[in-house]
């Protein structure tokens, strides 16, 4: 491990703290409303500043909202330069740190065996035809029976009783270790837990066989073990210092309706029958913080973007040396649009590329694959080297029937096209055809030492600047002898 200190971003509240110290923290007047309120704030703020909330509804228990709103700021998070963000997660991707056990955490400082969870926690409702409040920022931790396995993640939940909730379960490993238990019919043990530290939510995210535990990602991105207890109710084990855990079950042969909720592709998922979750005890600090996500916003774009483009970038470097860099673009909603970056590709290896790629999750849609000089983590660029290298009867690649979203609203329940676009310098071009243009020395200038804001008398000190050159009474008396003649 490089780690030599542990990172900012360890701790919510420490991370709170750096954000307050850094002016990227806004107070809002107490009483702001759950319903609409508090998302209308956050959203107002997002990617400038995380933003906190006394008093929501009069509730006791403040929200905060918006504390990875920011690539820079996840970066900061892990203590690394953002150019470092990607080799950071994807070292601790692959070499985690087993969490260590202790009592006495403070999540349980506070136990509820009878559980209320509206008028425990301000739940808020976000957009305007979501269904109700749902919980958007709880990692949902799944324990597998037999192995002791755990799975992290993080699923939108629907408040639909005093203490049961609707979860969307997508074909992932939390819904691999309920198909095992269901299939004998039992209820496989669960606990959501809300307000973590910015380190062990990005490590949540991340794309790992189904036998990591993600909690061990978060040990391996502070440098040193994450703090784990067991749940008062079940054997699930979660980050010690949390703010709030839910302890519960995922009901065996249980479905009830859920949705619609406004998700990250920024339309409303429809409503169905989706699976349950019954809560069995409620635990949390004293004067605990409740953590919300948007849906749509900045942060949860991103909290699902960065690290999968660090698994992303490991997975293809496996099979393809070639590959430098990878970016889920904004505009493609860090899920469906992947640019890839290449140096030197083989002939046929950007094509291969692209395959690999749109293998590496089902929720890659479109890959665009770019040479060195340009920059992937600049959508400009790369609609500048598609629209200047790509032939579509040439680089085309197009897939149909595939696995794709269901969160996506032009597929079919999921079933859709993906394409491919190779839009390198293509191999057999001649020397100086797709040379690009270049400043000499541009890069190299000191502008603010050659340049200067612009005054409001510009003009007149171009006309006093112009006569007070070396040349110019020359110039002057050369052009009045002219005008003799």
């Amino acid at each position: 491990m490089n780690q030599t200190r542990t990172p900012v971003g360890a701790t919510l509240r420490g991370w709170l703290d750096r954000l307050q110290e850094t002016d990227r923290l806004a107070v809002a007047r107490p009483g702001v409303d759950v319903h609409f309120g508090v998302a209308g704030v956050a959203n107002r703020l997002d990617g400038r500043s995380a933003s906190i909330f006394p008093a929501p509804s009069g509730h006791p228990v403040p929200i905060v909202s918006g504390l990875l709103s920011d690539r820079a700021w996840m970066a900061e998070a892990m203590g690394v330069a953002p150019d470092e963000l990607l080799a950071r997660f994807q070292s601790a991707c692959l070499e985690p740190v087993p969490s260590t056990e202790v009592t006495g955490a403070a999540c349980q400082q506070v136990v509820h065996k009878d559980v209320d969870l509206t008028a425990m926690l301000p739940i808020p409702t976000h957009n305007e035809l979501d269904h109700g409040a749902y919980i958007t920022a709880g990692l949902l931790i799944a324990r597998r029976p037999g192995t002791g396995v755990q799975n992290v993640t993080i699923h939108r939940l629907q408040v639909s009783g005093p203490n049961r909730l609707g979860v969307l379960l997508l074909p992932r490993h939390t819904l691999a270790f309920f198909t095992e238990q269901e299939s004998s019919g039992a209820d496989l043990e669960i606990a959501i837990v809300i307000g973590v530290d910015p380190l062990t939510l990005m490590a949540s995210q991340a794309i790992v066989p189904i036998y990591h535990d993600e909690l061990e990602i978060s040990g391996a991105l502070r440098g040193s073990a994450l703090t784990v207890a067991r749940c008062v109710t079940n054997d699930v084990r979660v980050p010690a210092d949390a703010e709030i855990v839910l302890e519960g079950r995922l009901l065996a042969d249980v479905r009830e309706p859920e949705g619609p909720f406004g998700e990250f592709p920024q339309y409303y998922s429809e409503r169905a029958e989706r699976h349950v979750i019954e809560v069995d005890a409620l635990t949390h600090r004293e004067s605990p913080i409740y953590h919300t996500i948007v849906g749509g916003g900045l942060e949860h774009l991103l909290l699902g973007g960065i690290p999968r483009e660090a698994s992303f970038l490991s997975h293809l470097r496996r099979s393809f040396p070639c590959v430098r860099d990878v970016h889920l673009s904004r505009g493609g909603v860090c899920r469906y649009h992947l640019y890839v970056q290449v140096e030197n590709p083989s002939p046929g290896e950007a094509k291969n590329v692209i395959l690999g790629a749109l293998g590496t999750h089902y929720d890659i849609k479109h890959v665009t694959v770019v040479d060195t000089d340009v920059d992937v983590h600049d959508p400009t660029q790369v609609e500048w080297a598609v629209a200047t290298r790509f032939q579509a009867e040439r680089d085309l690649v197009m897939v149909h029937g595939s696995q794709g979203s269901k969160l996506d609203p032009s597929t079919n329940s999921g079933v859709g096209s993906k394409m491919g676009l190779d839009a390198t310098v293509p191999l057999d071009a001649p020397p100086g055809k797709f040379t690009r243009i270049r400043v000499p020395g541009e890069r190299e200038l000191d502008i603010e030492a050659v340049t200067a804001p612009a005054r409001s008398d510009w003009q007149q000190r171009l006309a006093s600047d112009a006569a007070t050159r070396p040349d110019a009474a020359a110039t002057t008396k050369g052009e009045a002898v002219n005008a003799d003649h």
